[in-house]
C-alpha cells in the first residue's frame, strides 16, 4: 500500500528523441539536477540501423530512440517538461550532445506500470513479427533448396541425355566408315592346262594316204 502511494505521487516524461551518445548514466546526470530521479528507460535503436551505421563507419556504440523519466514528484516532471522541451542541452561545449535540442513531455496520469505493460506489449509485437520473419526465411530456404535439387536432377537428364546422342553420333560415324570401306574382290584360280602348239601338232604322227583311201573306199 504505501509504495501504491509513492507511485501515485511520481510522475513521468517522455523524451521523443535521445541525441547521440547519450546513455542513461548521462542523461540522469543532467536531469538530476532539477530533482530527484527514480527511474530511466531508454529504448535501443534498432539493430539494422546500428549494424548500417557500424559499416559506414560510425559510432560504434549502443544508441537509442526514446527514453521515460520518472521524478520523485509530479510537479518536478511537470515544471522539467516545461522548462526544457524546445530547449538546447548545453553544458559542457566539448560535449557530443551540447548542442541537440530537448524533446520532453510530461505524461499526464501516466504510471511506470503503464510503461512496463508498454514494453512487454512492444517486445511480444517484436517477437511475432521476428517470428513471421524467421517463417518466411525458412520457406525462402526451402523453396531455394528445392530449386536447387530441381536443378541438379535436370542437369543430371541434361548429362545423361548428351552422352547418350555422342554415342549415337559415334555409332553414326561408324557405320558410316565401315560402309565406305573397299571390299576386295574374291578370284578364284583354277589350273588349266597347257595349249597345244603348232609344232606339237606337227610333231604328231599322221596315217598315210594309202591307208586314208582303203578305209574311206578312195583310190590312190
Amino acid at each position: 500500500m504505501e509504495e501504491a502511494k509513492m507511485a501515485e505521487k511520481r510522475g513521468v516524461c517522455y523524451l521523443s528523441r535521445i541525441p547521440p551518445h547519450m546513455d542513461p548514466l548521462k542523461l540522469r546526470q543532467i536531469l538530476s539536477q532539477y530533482g530527484e530521479i527514480q527511474r530511466i528507460y531508454l529504448t535501443p535503436e534498432d539493430p539494422a540501423a546500428r549494424v548500417h551505421r557500424k559499416r559506414a563507419g560510425g559510432f560504434r556504440g549502443q544508441e537509442f530512440s526514446e527514453g521515460w523519466v520518472e521524478f520523485e514528484k509530479k510537479s518536478v516532471a511537470k515544471r522539467v517538461a516545461k522548462m526544457l522541451n524546445g530547449e538546447q542541452i548545453g553544458g559542457r561545449k566539448r560535449s557530443t550532445f551540447y548542442y541537440d535540442i530537448w524533446n520532453i513531455k510530461y505524461l499526464s496520469k501516466f504510471k511506470w506500470d503503464d510503461l512496463t505493460e508498454e514494453i512487454a506489449y512492444r517486445n511480444a509485437i517484436r517477437e511475432q513479427k521476428l517470428a513471421l520473419e524467421i517463417s518466411a526465411a525458412k520457406r525462402e530456404r526451402d523453396f531455394y533448396l528445392s530449386k536447387v535439387d530441381q536443378s541438379r536432377a535436370l542437369s543430371s537428364i541434361e548429362q545423361r541425355l548428351k552422352k547418350k546422342q555422342k554415342v549415337r553420333e559415334q555409332s553414326a560415324v561408324t557405320s558410316e566408315i565401315s560402309g565406305n570401306q573397299f571390299v576386295p574382290k574374291v578370284v578364284w584360280q583354277f589350273p588349266q592346262k597347257k595349249p597345244v602348239t603348232t609344232n606339237a601338232v606337227e610333231s604328231k604322227p599322221r596315217l598315210s594316204k594309202d591307208i586314208l583311201a582303203g578305209i574311206f573306199g578312195g583310190t590312190s
